[in-house]
């Protein structure tokens, strides 16, 4: 398989005149902007029931058998069952954020707003053989549709805080599991000689963890205090928590907006443990030299510079150990 799309047209592998180089060119824009509308937008609108104009689709409310309003479940027969994947997208789409953000910006500036797709001489249009790939840009409408699914995932998150206190005021098994999952995590990072932390519930909701981690010192996070939120779902563990930084930092793992790219951990990561999400999180800042790993290089300029030459690797340290001085600030 080529890099090139065109290539991998069958009897186009060695298509090389003047017109199949500009048809190259055509096919890789469209394809590009068709990528981020339909394996993004449209799946993410579908999953979280929005319009293209941002407005909702009303949904029928299910009942306490049923669990809930997430789009996450799935209604078949009569029965609700939960499917991971469209989990999954979600916490993926919140990783890569920046990335589509980057990616729009870049691909709007090579075509014009409205300008046609061009139509490529292997595809065909009409009929139900068609296999056309037809339409025009339209960058603009794919930035509004796609930050309306940011606020819309936001607002998902926050939603958790409210449902997860009723859950806890009538007393339903998940709050009891993860006020317990709570006061153990808490127990263990209190005699931990690894990770120095303070751990409490915001407004004693167990469904909300406020975690204050302090750097190591004779680390690169010596005097940084670093503060995230771990929202839990009632849905836990079948919905996976979502954490954010609220202080700023400039880590090639952690996107702009405090979102950090990171697994399960500890010595038996699982991801129906709470404390192995704090313990990832804590493996994230404190790595020293890790493997390449493409899915989790979410902050484009600190990943440009970590993995780039020796002097934008020093480049990235001076900044990294600039966003610790300068944590403190925002505790």
């Amino acid at each position: 398989m080529s890099s090139n799309p065109y290539e991998n047209e069958p009897g186009y592998e060695n298509a090389n005149s003047q017109h199949d180089k500009d048809n190259q060119k055509a096919y890789v824009l469209k394809i590009r902007h068709e990528t981020l509308r339909i394996a993004i937008i449209q799946r993410l609108e579908e999953y979280l029931g929005l319009k293209a104009d941002g407005t909702s689709i009303v949904r029928e409310p299910r009942d306490e058998a049923g669990g809930d309003s997430s789009s996450a479940y799935v209604d078949e027969g009569g029965v609700y069952f939960f499917e991971p994947f469209k989990d999954l997208c979600k916490r993926r789409f919140l990783w890569y954020y920046d990335t589509y953000l980057a990616s729009i910006q870049a691909e709007k500036e090579k075509v014009t707003e409205g300008q046609a797709f061009v139509q490529m001489p292997f595809e065909m249009s009409g009929g139900s053989g068609g296999n056309s790939m037809e339409g025009k840009f339209n960058y603009p409408e794919l930035e509004r549709r796609i930050q309306n699914i940011r606020q819309k995932l936001d607002a998902e998150a926050e939603g958790w805080g409210v449902e997860g206190m009723k859950a806890f005021k009538d007393e339903r098994g998940v709050a009891a599991n993860l006020q317990r999952q709570f006061e153990q995590a808490k127990v263990f990072f209190d005699k931990s000689e690894t990770a120095t932390l303070d751990m409490e519930l915001e407004d004693n909701n167990p469904f909300i963890w406020r975690v204050t981690y302090f750097g190591r010192p004779m680390t690169n996070l010596d005097g940084g205090l670093f503060i995230f939120t771990v929202r839990f779902s009632v849905r836990f563990p079948d919905e996976q928590p979502r954490v954010q930084f609220s202080t700023p930092m400039f880590h090639h793992k952690i996107n702009k907006d405090g979102i950090p790219a990171y697994f399960p951990g500890g010595l038996h990561p699982r991801p129906d443990d709470a404390k192995s999400h704090i313990e990832g999180v804590i493996s994230l800042l404190e790595e020293e030299d890790p493997a390449y790993d493409p899915r989790t290089q979410i902050n484009i300029d600190a990943s440009k510079l970590y993995w780039g030459t020796k002097e934008e690797k020093r480049e990235y340290s001076k900044q990294f150990r600039r966003s610790v001085q300068r944590s403190i600030e925002y505790a």
